[in-house]
């Protein structure tokens, strides 16, 4: 039930993100967002563990975003403060992806490379489903790939060594949830 709700909440905050950067309406994901962290937050065991995390998912995506974007490799149609920022949606969207790291991600934990292989495998791939919803432009289409994948696979091995620090949920999910605790 955990993993539904958490998978879920992703899906939902990424496609409101995606088709609202895509549709000039740039605040409609940050709004799903931040309803889906809230929810999060309000289950989590250590809610200010949790918070901590998903503030650094959003520190880092801003980064390398906005380094993709000053190199040119990257645009967005909607939400940029500056030429060479990342969208304000697209870093609410590395929050969001912060609720996902102590729950249906944490099968990567102590496993680098297999969380390097994911991310090199798995970031291009949400960055090209974005790029065909329209909420993404590549300026150079190989290179920008390439970096992506470069990219998320240093970040998924960082994330998942953060998750393990910073971590507010128990391995069973949420706290008081009898519904989908692991049998022993």
């Amino acid at each position: 039930m955990n993993l539904l709700i958490n998978l879920t909440a992703f899906k939902l905050g990424w496609l409101s993100s995606v088709f609202g950067g895509a549709q000039q309406l740039p605040w409609l994901g940050p709004l799903v967002v931040f309803i889906a962290v809230a929810i999060h937050l309000a289950r989590a065991e250590r809610p200010g563990s949790e918070l901590m995390l998903i503030a650094s998912c959003g520190l880092i995506g801003a980064v390398f975003d906005s380094a993709l974007v000053a190199a040119g490799w990257v645009t967005f149609p909607s939400g940029m403060f500056s030429d060479l920022m990342a969208p304000y949606w697209i870093v609410t969207m590395w929050m969001l992806f912060g609720t996902t790291i102590n729950l249906s991600m944490r099968w990567m934990r102590g496993r680098p490379l297999l969380a390097a292989a994911f991310g090199f495998v798995g970031g291009p791939l949400a960055y090209i489903a974005g790029h065909k919803i329209g909420g993404i432009e590549f300026g150079d289409q190989t290179a920008a790939i390439a970096m992506l994948a470069i990219g998320w696979a240093v970040i998924m091995p960082l994330l998942m060594h953060l998750g393990e620090r910073l971590d507010g949920v128990s391995p069973d999910g949420y706290r008081g949830d009898v519904i989908g605790q692991r049998i022993a």
